[in-house]
Order: structure tokens, then sequence, then C-alpha cells
């Protein structure tokens, strides 16, 4: 009894400040029990506690020492009621952010389209989307809704990068929208696993697992089938949306390269806010020596006579550029909530998510086999994803 005891009371030191208070409040008012309880079952006479030496234990040591085993193993269960609520709260607020992620993709690839369709000057377009998404970022800033970044000597060259890549890449599918179909777009732009591996192997040196190279197959599949039976297909479509496959998967990997030292490093969503305004400024003059000034009233008449009125298009000009930032806004929080593998499964879904939709509001005809590639690649990407999460868990 009296090495139980002992033992007990060694344990005591382990526990942490908030154990203490607790032990302390239960030994105040247990006392008298636990003291009562003690001396009923240990009496002298009892066979089993005829060799105890109770001159070494006093009742007030004993107690304590039950109510420390009792407090300490009651402990965890208590942790684990309480952060149950705070883990469901979580994966609501999860649920709803990528809920957000997919409503504003969809409406923003139905406004752009129908821009596209009766304006087509992509680059013009696409700056106008930046300088939405640039005035949204200040507007963020000034009200103090998100801190403003530090900047430093260490972040230009990489951030310069990025926004270059980020540019190119936004640029690029806009050019691919304005000619092929959204569903058919988005096939393509299936393809960026293939490129985030090629690039990691010729940049980044890595070894890509057996389950990865083979996920990828179905995907090149996929994208091949969809390709030859598509009833929109244009050679500057497809060739621009993978252009922005090559383009958006350069500044990934390059974002890998380029670590900046993580206490000098931007969060997320100020990196995405800080590209945004770059690209802004670095495709005004692009879209003046390539298209000129586009955004008059002569030329918006001329795109509402075509069958939109020219106020419904500045409406909708306006909800692309806020749908624009604000779905990629809300990625990026979202990657900072969750793994890039996660994400990246979360990005397949949303992949079929726009498909789907674009197909039902636009009427776009699908043949079988158009489906069936379309399909294919799709279930690569989800296969990718899953390939990525098993190898994180083994490294």
């Amino acid at each position: 009894m009296e090495s139980c005891a002992l033992t007990l009371s060694s344990s005591t030191s382990s526990l942490n400040p908030r154990h203490r208070i607790r032990i302390n409040h239960v030994y105040r008012n247990t006392l008298p029990e636990i003291v009562q309880v003690y001396r009923s079952c240990c009496p002298s006479t009892s066979p089993m506690f005829s060799n105890c030496n109770f001159s070494l234990v006093s009742s007030k040591r004993i107690c304590y020492d039950l109510v420390v085993s009792r407090a300490a193993a009651s402990t965890p269960e208590t942790s684990d009621e309480s952060a149950n609520p705070a883990e469901v709260s979580r994966m609501l607020q999860l649920a709803s952010m990528f809920g957000v992620w997919y409503m504003l993709n969809i409406y923003f690839n139905i406004f752009n389209k129908q821009v596209l369709k009766v304006f087509p000057y992509p680059t013009t377009v696409t700056t106008f989307q930046f300088g939405c998404g640039a005035l949204m970022v200040l507007s963020m800033w000034t009200l103090r809704l998100h801190p403003a970044p530090k900047f430093h000597k260490s972040q230009v060259v990489p951030v310069l990068m990025l926004a270059t890549a980020h540019t190119m890449g936004n640029l690029l599918t806009n050019v691919s929208l304005g000619k092929v179909a959204v569903s058919f777009t988005h096939t393509i732009k299936a393809m960026e696993p293939f490129f985030t591996v090629l690039f990691s192997v010729l940049l980044l040196s890595e070894r890509p697992t057996l389950w990865v190279v083979a996920s990828l197959l179905p995907i090149v599949a996929g994208v091949a089938l969809a390709s030859f039976t598509e009833a929109s297909f244009n050679w500057i479509g497809f060739g621009s949306a993978m252009a922005s496959n090559v383009t958006n998967q350069t500044r990934n990997v390059l974002s890998k390269k380029f670590m900046i030292r993580k206490e000098e490093a931007l969060d997320n969503i100020n990196l995405f806010s800080v590209m945004t305004i770059i690209s802004f400024f670095m495709l005004i003059p692009f879209a003046v020596l390539l298209e000129g000034f586009k955004l008059t009233p002569e030329y918006l008449q001329f795109a509402a006579s075509q069958g939109i009125n020219v106020r419904d298009l500045c409406v909708r000009f306006v909800l692309t550029g806020v749908c624009f930032h604000s779905y990629q806004q809300v990625s990026y929080m979202i990657l900072q909530m969750v793994s890039p593998v996660t994400h990246a499964v979360g990005n397949c879904v949303k992949r079929v998510v726009v498909i789907v939709s674009s197909v039902i509001f636009f009427q776009t005809p699908v043949s079988p086999i158009n489906s069936l590639g379309t399909g294919l690649a799709l279930a690569g990407v989800f296969l990718y994803s899953r390939a990525k999460r098993i190898k994180a868990k083994t490294d």
C-alpha cells in the first residue's frame, strides 16, 4: 500500500497547472468523504492490511493520490468531449467554404463565357478582372480585414516570377474559353497533374512513385479521347488551354523551388493579393499593344448588338471580375486550412461541378465517347490525388 501511494504521488509532478487546479478543487470538496471511506475500508484487523505501516502514509496523502489518479484518468475523456464541437465547427466551416468556392467558380465560367462570346478581347477582359481584384485587395487592406504584407528583398524575384506565371495562366485560360466550350477547356485543364509531375522531375529532381505515374495514363487518354470527339474543337482554344496548364504548374513548382525563408514568408492570402496587383499592372501595356483600348462606348455598343444590351454587358463584366478574384481568394483561404493534397482533391471535384453545370447551362452537345473521355480524365485526376495522399503519408 505504501509503495502504491508513493507511486501515485510521484505522478502528480507531471500534471499541468490546469489539472492541479482541478485536483485542488476536488480535494477540498471530497476530503471528508474519502477519509471516511478510507477508514471504513481499511480496518487494522483486516487480513489484507495486516502488514501495512500506516504511520508512513497519512489519510490526507492517500485521498490526494486517489483524486490525482482519478483526475488524470478522466482528463483525456473531458478533452475529447470538448474537442468534438471545435472539430465539427471546423468541418462545417470548410464545407461552406468549399461550397462558396464551387459556386463562385460556376458563376465566373458562365458570365465569362457570355462576355467573351460578344466581346472577343481576352487580354482586355483579363486585365479588367485583375483590376477588380486589385480594388478588392486594397479595400481589404484599408479596412483591415486582413493585415497588409511586409516585403523583404528576398521576396521580390520569387513573387515576380510567380505573378508572371499567374498572369499568363489566367490570360491563356480566357483565350481558350473564348474559342471553345467551357466543358472542353476544363477537360484539357485536367492535364495539370501531368505537367506537375514533369516539371517536378525536370526542375526539382523529384522521383514520382509508380502509382502517380500510373494515374497519369487515364488523364492523358481521357483528354485525347475528348479532344478527338469535341464538337467545338479549335486549335487555338486547345493550345491555349494546354499552355495555361504549363504556366500554372510552372507557378506551382517555382513556389517550391524559390522557397522564401519561413520567418519572412507571405501567407497564402497576401501572396495571392500581391500577385493580383502585379498581374494587373503587368497586363495593362499588353492589353493596349495587342488589342488597343476596347472599353469604350462604341465597342460596348457593338458587343451589345450581338444579343446583350450595354447595361447587362457591363453588369456581367463586373460580376466576372468579382467572381474571378473571390473564387481564387477563397481557394487560397482553403489551402491555408488543409493540406495541398486535400486541396487538389477538392479542385478535382470542382472541375467536375463546373463541367456538368456548363454543359447544362449552355446545352453543349456531348457525345457518349466525349463523355467517356472527360470521365476518364477526371477519374485519372482523382487517382492522382489519392496517389499523392498515399505518398504524403509515407513521407
